[in-house]
């Protein structure tokens, strides 16, 4: 699911600007456009705060050979859409992360704990050409793996945390997710 995300703003971007170039050397990681067409985003700029979240404790980046955080927005008049993902891992046991998350998902709404195969596996995201009168609820998809996700909001716009017990070591590895969509009304 993320990766169809991740090829709608590239072919968006594809779309809004000719020719972009940026520096591979360059220090800053983000790429701002405007223009006619619509808006742009694409960074490495995501955090939990971003995400709407506070930071587990003692919670750190996870460092591998993924990228550990996206940051990718693109507004126009006819679609917008949002996603912020980051990383972390914690030396606690996913059940004290869970516990954590869970708690502090509630002020978005009704908390829903699926089980799935992998981080993103059990994340839908509205289609505003099926349905443009409303978003639908958010539901588990599937209910079976190693890895916790709580979801909440709509598919429209839901908060997803999705936690797994850490490869080859105690500890834990979670992703902080944030998914916004929106036909031509509405805020990105």
């Amino acid at each position: 699911m993320f990766r169809a995300m991740i090829l709608i703003f590239a072919l968006a971007s594809a779309l809004m600007l000719p020719a972009v170039a940026q520096d591979s050397n360059s220090q800053d990681k983000n790429l701002d456009v405007r223009s006619s067409a619509g808006d742009l985003h694409i960074g490495e700029d995501a955090d939990a705060r971003k995400v709407g979240l506070p930071l587990y404790p003692g919670a750190r980046l996870k460092k591998d050979e993924h990228s550990d955080r996206a940051n990718l927005s693109i507004a126009t008049e006819a679609f917008g859409m949002k996603l912020i993902v980051a990383n972390y891992e914690s030396d606690d046991a996913p059940a004290k992360v869970i516990d954590f998350y869970r708690g502090k998902l509630r002020k978005y709404g009704k908390v829903l704990e699926c089980r799935s195969e992998k981080h993103g596996g059990d994340i839908d995201v509205h289609d505003h050409e099926q349905d443009s009168k409303s978003s639908k609820e958010l539901k588990c998809e599937q209910n079976d793996g190693p890895v916790t996700e709580l979801k909440v909001g709509t598919e429209d716009d839901q908060h997803v945390v999705a936690i797994e017990p850490r490869d080859g070591s105690s500890g834990s590895s979670f992703a902080l997710v944030y998914v916004h969509t929106r036909g031509k009304q509405g805020d990105i």
